[in-house]
């Protein structure tokens, strides 16, 4: 299965398109790719290139700048394979707590991870919707890769665009999601978002996929 969060930017129009293409590119490979074909990083690779190479042509005819943020999710039995772009985020919780959560690549973060946390305070309230990297800017994105090889029940992953993950923390994201089923954690976590936010929130996308234990067959 295939599960994907794409946030676009670049004006109203120009971001939704931007999300849309990123989309329809995903929904085209993976319909495309064989049931025997087990290469899912290359998939995800040229998912993101593919869809990069669209939304600049786009761009270019259009004389708008959208981009897309990118946060794609594949699971084959007890393997998991995402990659990400952006800011939309992967959290994959496990027994209640969290096992990996996507670095995002903003401006803020980029100083941070340069040692400059005070800069990075500052560029994290005024600049907070700066990227570094996303599919459209005009340079090669940065796409990154994450693997799980044992998955196992219980295990949930959440992806989410910014203006949804923004009015949480991983505690309480990792309660919701092993209390409450998917539809029932999504439908509490929009509802909180929307409450939190005070009506300046920003899109609220998220994909939420958790292993459960198979229902017990009745003889």
């Amino acid at each position: 299965m295939l599960a994907i969060v794409a946030d676009g930017m670049g004006g109203r129009t120009g971001g939704r398109q931007a999300a849309d293409q990123v989309i329809s590119t995903a929904e085209s490979l993976f319909c495309d790719m064989s049931e025997h074909d087990s290469t899912y990083r290359e998939l995800l690779l040229h998912l993101a290139a593919e869809a990069h190479t669209v939304i600049r042509l786009t761009a270019v005819s259009s004389e708008k700048e959208p981009h897309s943020t990118v946060c794609a999710l594949i699971v084959k039995k007890q393997y998991a394979i995402w990659a990400h772009a952006g800011d939309s985020r992967l959290y994959f919780f496990r027994g209640g707590k969290l096992i990996h959560l996507t670095e995002d690549q903003t401006y803020a973060q980029q100083l941070r991870e340069e040692g400059r946390f005070e800069d990075a305070e500052i560029a994290a309230q005024r600049y907070k919707n700066i990227l570094v990297s996303a599919l459209g800017i005009n340079k090669k994105p940065k796409v990154v890769i994450g693997e799980e090889h044992s998955l196992r029940e219980g295990d949930v992953f959440l992806l989410a665009s910014d203006g949804m993950w923004a009015y949480f923390e991983p505690d309480e994201l990792a309660r919701l999601l092993s209390e409450l089923s998917p539809r029932d954690a999504s439908e509490e976590m929009m509802a909180l978002a929307r409450e939190r936010c005070e009506g300046r929130g920003d899109n609220l996308s998220l994909a939420i996929i958790k292993f459960e234990p198979l229902p017990t067959r009745r003889s």
